[in-house]
């Protein structure tokens, strides 16, 4: 496969590395064109660097988006509509209303819109679980307070005074994943695979006595009940982000290409 980058920043590279370390091929990426320079001075001259989503798309099987919110509201549709298969790292985009419907629509006659678990696991289990009908879904996010910096929660705890553990946000699913964007995409995976975004609850913590990201799931109802927890070490650029984040990325394009998955 001819796989693309939508953004290039600390996940985009992070996606890529481990991508070819496992045989796959960047081809192309598609950025700002303010950042366009700085792109092709990290990446070898056979990777197309645009700010040309046909030129893009041209050159592609399959796109990874590695963009933010902002980036996958701009590009996702077109993308899809061009018939290549888009795999999303910024899931709480979806969150909003018009955002998820406009990539829905795009992926019925388009490529396929794939939600990769990223440093949550159970998924599929939550996802089975949901045929049978779910009571409850919470999920318990716990990062240090350097995670939480240039967010939100700066205005709602005093990260340089936090002594221990504590929740600074309650709330849905999708008021997390709007007000979090850099930080709470994984709840938007998980109420997309379950529950849905006003059902599942979300609680956020600063913790200064842990130095990775702890994601706790918890859910009941006719299937019985489900509780993980997952401690991920952080990509070293960007403590926001959990290091499984891109590898369930070249997991999830990997997979496109396989006859046997697991």
């Amino acid at each position: 496969m001819k796989v693309g980058i939508i953004g290039y920043g600390a996940m985009g590279a992070a996606f890529r590395s481990v991508l070819e370390d496992e045989g796959g091929k960047v081809t192309a990426v598609l950025g700002r064109a303010s950042s366009l320079a700085r792109t092709r001075a990290e990446l070898p001259t056979s990777v197309l660097v645009t700010d040309d989503v046909a030129a893009f798309c041209a050159a592609v099987d399959v796109a990874v988006e590695c963009a933010g919110h902002e980036g996958l509201r701009l590009h996702g549709p077109r993308v899809l509509a061009a018939g290549i298969d888009l795999v999303v790292a910024s899931v709480g985009a979806l969150a909003d209303a018009p955002t998820e419907a406009a990539l829905r629509a795009a992926a019925e006659t388009g490529g396929r819109l794939v939600i990769p678990a990223g440093a949550l696991a159970g998924l599929d289990a939550l996802s089975a679980a949901r045929a049978a009908g779910l009571e409850e879904v919470r999920y318990t996010s716990r990062k240090a307070p350097r995670a939480w910096r240039g967010t939100k929660a700066e205005t709602m705890i005093d990260l340089d005074a936090v002594t221990q553990a504590t929740v600074f946000f309650e709330g849905s699913a999708r008021e997390a994943a709007l007000a979090f964007p850099q930080n709470a995409n994984v709840v938007a995976a998980a109420a997309l695979a379950g529950a849905g975004f006003e059902a599942t609850r979300v609680a956020l913590m600063a913790d200064p006595q842990t130095s990775a990201n702890r994601h706790q799931l918890e859910a009941r109802g006719a299937f019985g009940e489900l509780s993980l927890q997952v401690l991920a070490r952080t990509l070293e650029a960007n403590p926001k982000t959990s290091l499984l984040a891109p590898l369930s990325l070249v997991r999830a394009v990997l997979n496109l290409g396989r006859k046997v998955i697991v």
